[in-house]
């Protein structure tokens, strides 16, 4: 939840940060270890539970959308048809191309939702916890489009091939080649993965943290200054409001960021110039 006490031991305002999302395992600790200078408990934690339940909830939602198919859709199956159309014309051939979109309609369709439905946990009543707002989540997820884009370019061109289509630019020629094809070799393979993740890790992070401070930063003004603070606190409740709406609006922009990079990767992987 994201209201709490908003007072500290002292008296004064405990402005919210990053230990909001250091969540507890639930059920207690199974055991821990030490790395890295810190201790980090072994556990299921509220997050690894979200991501449980939105891979069941985009399965169960879409295997019934297309388990009766009918010339005459009903609303789950035509909800279902055009969440498909979606991303395949506009996420998949219109990014990847024609030639060789199809066969990564499924994972780009997936992951859309998958990335979709864990963002709006943060909006869902008693969740509000947006699940990628922990960047070990969202490092994973960029790791496997890493593993994809690089696998198809790799099949597409062979391993030297491939290498030298990501790292030299098409018609450049000469000593400049000595600065390009670091920069290239970096930008194109071991940047990637770490901007797409960051790009959605900080979104959710900074969008849940300005949410708490809206509705604890509202809850002391009101609660305990009182006075001629409490209708700044109110002003606080209802910016609180507006930026969730946005957030709703943020939530799904960055799951079409995610995966519309994702199809841009894949598309430059497989083209036959760089």
């Amino acid at each position: 939840m994201i209201l709490r006490a908003a007072s500290g031991e002292e008296g004064g305002f405990t402005p919210p940060g990053p230990a909001e999302f250091d969540l507890p395992p639930i059920g207690g600790s199974l055991g821990s270890f030490d790395a890295f200078g810190q201790t980090f408990e072994i556990g299921v934690t509220k997050p690894m539970i979200q991501l449980v339940l939105v891979a069941l909830l985009v399965f169960g939602l879409f295997f019934a959308a297309s388990r009766k198919q009918a010339m005459v859709p009903g609303k789950l199956q035509f909800v279902g048809e055009e969440a498909y159309g979606f991303v395949r014309n506009s996420l998949g051939r219109d990014i990847i191309g024609s030639r060789d979109f199809q066969r990564f309609v499924p994972y780009l369709f997936a992951l859309f939702f998958f990335v979709l439905f864990n963002n709006l946990m943060a909006t869902i009543p008693v969740i509000q916890f947006p699940t990628f707002s922990r960047s070990g989540m969202v490092y994973a997820l960029a790791a496997l489009t890493w593993i994809v884009y690089n696998a198809v370019g790799i099949q597409r061109h062979g391993f030297v091939g491939y290498f030298k289509h990501q790292s030299v630019p098409h018609g450049v020629k000469g000593p400049i080649l000595l600065l390009l094809v670091p920069l290239e070799f970096l930008s194109n393979i071991l940047v990637r993965p770490v901007t797409l993740a960051l790009r959605l890790f900080a979104n959710m992070f900074a969008g849940h943290l300005l949410l708490i401070l809206f509705a604890l930063g509202g809850e002391y003004l009101v609660l305990e200054m009182g006075g001629a603070y409490a209708a700044v606190g109110v002003l606080a409740w209802i910016l609180f409001i507006l930026v969730a709406f946005l957030e709703l609006l943020i939530q799904f922009l960055q799951a079409y960021v995610f995966v519309l990079l994702t199809a841009m990767y894949i598309g430059s992987a497989l083209a036959d110039e760089h």
